[in-house]
């Protein structure tokens, strides 16, 4: 098989991989396919002893890898890897080519080293991508596609490409239902999808990005396939109609759509953009309810509908899919409290979503906000806060947020230098344990204590997951409501929390 020499070449060359987490250990069987020497880089010397023993490849430090720069043809980097991280910096340049792990993957896909090219069919977004990819992998299996989520929703897209090959048995994957980050678009250019979905844009990672304008060019690359979907709802996503670039744009909105567009017509989910008026589904079929889950549907069916899949197909998938784990799930309900995990809701947008679902929250927040501004979001449902329970390393934007816009809300403050049963070496569960107690003492009957934190995780914790983990524990672990022993804190002080350092494998 001739390949192209972009690929051809990395035979007997060496390759450093950056990162040693989920999507750097995933790049190591498809280098090695390629007859590449692969060198992993990570500053966590435990990940690289780990990988080093279960997959026999070579290791360094970033450090090292710097020194070292020259002996490498090629540079693959996980998302998390800032442009401006030194080892990158470095390859830059020295003239080496970076590519990230969505630009190899379909770098390979592309060359049919795996079988003939795959159907990309790509969602991003600020929030609503996995739940759009989700419902999207459920509508093409309805249709009898061989199709598979893959992507920043958990499954390494060069695993997805592997299945159903010599090296990887199982069943082939003919199209793809790619979730994508802005920092996976960042470093995959060459990406163009048969249809790619912008949902939403709102602040986020702004950190990384160097402000909004970074993250905005970031999440239009999805948009230069062959066909754009566009959120119309929302105005940042809308305004990519005029520069996408593509065939044909189509847009979705929750309300009743015009020629070329997905909407809401009634009890009715309908496609005027593939056809003249066709009924998908009904909105009481659809989970989650309410508009974030509609909105999400209507994108999966735009996506779906591009490739040909039919209503019926559409209709069917959507009335298969089951929302996944910590978006807006009921963990318990306690002296008439109710206690709800959206631990997905990692930044302030998909945070406003999930409190304005509620007449009376006691919010639990905080977190990383990744620059992102919480200012909008607080003004906006102060009305609604009952009480706030702040945590994690950006609790104090937070708190300053509320005293300027809900200075009516009683605020607690769970970290060290706010609560005297907070020591800097508690772990994180222990934490979050204190945090239920106090969002338990400032709720009555009726409320609902929400864990919707509109920051990342990753100053405490694992991820989102061990998160709404944590929270759901906690909640179990109340003897009764109301018995928490805390006290309303009076107006915050400055954060006492210290930095946490920034992963380098964050998808």
């Amino acid at each position: 098989m001739a390949l192209p020499d972009d690929i051809s070449r990395l035979a007997g060359r060496g390759v450093l991989v950056t990162g040693a987490r989920v999507s750097g250990l995933a790049l190591i069987a498809p280098l090695r396919d390629l007859g590449a020497e692969v060198t992993l880089a990570d500053g966590d010397q435990g990940l690289l002893d780990a990988a080093a023993a279960e997959h026999g490849v070579g290791v360094c430090t970033p450090d090292q890898a710097v020194a070292d720069i020259a002996r490498f043809s090629l540079v693959v980097t996980s998302p998390g890897w800032r442009p401006d991280a030194p080892v990158l910096a470095a390859a830059a340049g020295a003239g080496i080519p970076i590519w990230g792990d969505v630009e190899f993957a379909w770098r390979l896909d592309l060359a049919e080293f795996y079988g003939p090219a795959r159907r990309w069919l790509v969602v991003t977004g600020t929030n609503g991508k996995t739940t759009t990819t989700s419902m999207l992998e459920s509508i093409l299996r309805a249709a009898g596609i061989p199709a598979v989520a893959c992507g920043n929703i958990g499954l390494p897209i060069t695993d997805a490409l592997r299945a159903g090959t010599r090296e990887t048995p199982g069943t082939r994957n003919d199209v793809l239902a790619v979730e994508l980050s802005s920092f996976q678009l960042h470093w995959a250019p060459s990406v163009h999808p048969a249809a790619g979905a912008v949902l939403n844009i709102a602040e986020d990672h702004l950190d990384w990005h160097g402000g909004m304008q970074g993250y905005v060019d970031a999440k239009a690359r999805a948009l230069t396939g062959e066909v754009a979907v566009l959120g119309l709802d929302d105005p940042v996503a809308a305004g990519l109609a005029g520069r996408s670039g593509v065939g044909r744009t189509v847009g979705f909105r929750l309300g009743v759509p015009t020629t070329g567009e997905f909407g809401i017509d009634g009890d009715r989910l309908v496609d005027r953009a593939f056809a003249t008026d066709e009924t998908l589904a009904l909105t009481e079929e659809i989970t989650p309810p309410g508009p974030a889950g509609l909105m999400d549907a209507l994108a999966a069916a735009a996506l779906a509908r591009s490739i040909g899949v039919s209503p019926a197909a559409v209709r069917d998938g959507l009335r298969r899919y089951q929302v996944g784990p910590h978006r807006a799930a009921l963990v318990a309900e306690v002296g008439g409290v109710a206690y709800i995990d959206d631990s997905k809701a990692t930044n302030p947008h998909a945070a406003r979503v999930s409190i304005l679902a509620h007449p009376r929250v006691v919010w639990v927040a905080g977190g990383l906000l990744k620059g992102a501004s919480v200012d909008e979001l607080v003004a906006e449902v102060a009305d609604r806060l009952v009480g706030a329970v702040l945590l994690g390393r950006d609790a104090a934007q937070i708190a300053a947020a509320l005293a300027r816009h809900a200075p009516q809300v009683p605020v607690v403050r769970v970290d060290r230098g706010h609560d005297d049963r907070v020591t800097t070496t508690d772990a994180p569960d222990a934490v979050m344990a204190r945090a239920v107690e106090a969002a338990a003492a400032l709720a009555g009957p009726g409320d609902t204590v929400l864990l919707a934190p509109a920051a990342a995780s990753l100053d405490m914790f694992a991820d989102y997951g061990h998160r709404g983990r944590s929270f759901a524990d906690a909640v179990r672990a109340l003897d009764r409501p109301g018995d928490a022993g805390a006290e309303p804190a009076q107006r915050p002080k400055d954060a006492g929390a210290e930095p946490a350092q920034r992963p380098k494998d964050a998808g």
